[in-house]
């Protein structure tokens, strides 16, 4: 993107691309589409596309090819997987403009896919690399009075680093236990972007930073390097590389601004939905509390007259004791009378009032722990009444948010909102991987 000052610079974005994405990558760099939200493209202009390699079918298709015939290997990818990358070589309009054009243009991007086969690591990698010449750039026309087009190129590619597979103590060769059983290239868009060490230009050596560790040089930078260097090269003197220090150095100001919003909103969106199933699950879990506390405390309410039952019989039954015992007949000795009558109604009385006891004591624990059961469920009870009401009111909340974006995507286009994206997602990939 020019910056404006008169000095022609080299760019390329690298774009992470999972299998769900791949189809509208494919429709817009293929041009299959009938309209595009992109009033600078020009479908008249569209047959002056150049495809340095031309896709042999969808880019899907493809890729299962490829797979099948175990030219790249996906074993462990999650469906979600970045399992396409896009690079995007770009310089100012005005340099072509000063250069004659489209044929220039043309040459100067035939040595750029050069370049992007030696970065992806392969021909064979490389799904899709066309120049797009069909795209006005309105800004230049404008002021010049004349038609002048914005040529780029797009390559769509596989990410694959080599990858060893080793035997393992499952085999039973012995033997061959941690040996290289066979070398697979593997789909990875993290370890084939993943940082490099700086290198002192002078010696040759690894840059160590104070604490004696080796420098990191970020994935993009490594890239832009590799592009401006690899142009230098094929005889392109007069281009400069992109300029260093700024992750969003290929956006407008407006792009940034977009594809912080669009972010904001898409984590927005996430969270509104997640919030929802939240509140789902709540919702269920609050029936089924209220139902629990409902038969919680019916069985409360049917042991209470039980217990308060026992306590007065097992008090009447000791206040009446001596209206139990028979009287005693005229002459009958004490010892008699103890051991004939006394003792075995006293004994009757003892087995009773130890069931009686028994029962008073089981009833009144289970009493104390639904009373405890209960407690519980009234307090989960408000915690979920607690719960639903903050995450509606951060529904709303956000919901608000989305609105006020959705005004923004109508006025700038929903193909520049996920273009702007795609790249804000890299930058946060990218920095996520410098910080671990």
């Amino acid at each position: 993107m020019a910056r404006r000052d008169g000095i022609d610079r080299t760019n390329v974005r690298n774009m992470r691309l999972t299998a769900a994405q791949i189809k509208n990558t494919q429709r817009h760099n293929e041009r299959e589409k009938d309209s595009y939200v992109n009033q600078d493209i020009v479908p008249e202009m569209s047959k002056y596309n150049v495809h340095f390699k031309r896709p042999s079918g969808s880019y899907a298709e493809m890729f299962d090819k490829m797979e099948q015939e175990k030219i790249i290997s996906t074993r462990g990818l999650k469906e979600d997987a970045f399992m396409f990358g896009e690079l995007v070589f770009d310089v100012n309009s005005a340099y072509f403009y000063n250069h004659d054009g489209y044929e220039f243009a043309k040459q100067f991007y035939h040595d750029a896919y050069k370049s992007a086969i030696k970065i992806v690591g392969g021909e064979q990698y490389i799904l899709s690399a066309v120049m797009h010449a069909d795209e006005r750039n309105r800004a230049m026309s404008e002021s010049l009075g004349e038609d002048i087009y914005h040529y780029h190129l797009h390559v769509v590619y596989v990410p694959v680093v080599e990858k060893q597979v080793l035997w393992t103590k499952r085999c039973k060769d012995k033997s061959l236990v941690g040996t290289v059983k066979e070398t697979i290239m593997q789909v990875s868009m993290s370890k084939k972007w993943a940082s490099k060490p700086a290198i002192n230009e002078e010696t040759g050596l690894p840059l160590l930073n104070k604490s004696g560790k080796p420098v990191l040089k970020k994935s993009y930078s490594v890239l832009q390097d590799d592009f401006f260097q690899a142009m230098q090269r094929a005889g392109y003197t007069d281009l400069q590389r992109g300029e260093r220090g700024s992750s969003e150095e290929h956006l407008t100001v407006t792009q940034f601004k977009v594809e912080q919003e669009q972010a904001r909103l898409r984590q927005a969106q996430e969270l509104v939905a997640a919030n929802q199933r939240a509140a789902e699950h709540y919702g269920k879990r609050k029936v089924e509390m209220d139902e629990k506390a409902r038969l919680v405390q019916k069985q409360l309410d049917e042991l209470a007259p039980k217990v308060e039952n026992l306590e007065a019989f097992a008090q009447k039954y000791s206040e009446e004791l001596n209206a139990i015992l028979p009287e005693a007949k005229p002459l009958e000795s004490g010892k008699v009378y103890r051991e004939k009558k006394a003792r075995p109604v006293l004994e009757k009385v003892i087995q009773v009032l130890k069931a009686l006891y028994r029962e008073f004591l089981s009833l009144k624990n289970r009493y104390f722990a639904l009373e405890k059961q209960y407690q519980q469920t009234i307090e989960e009870k408000r915690h979920l009444s607690n719960v639903l009401a903050k995450a509606e009111t951060e529904t709303s909340i956000l919901r608000k948010d989305a609105c006020d974006f959705q005004r923004v995507k109508r006025v700038l286009g929903p193909e520049e909102v996920e273009k702007a994206l795609q790249i804000y997602k890299q930058n946060q990939h990218k920095t996520y991987n410098h910080e671990r």
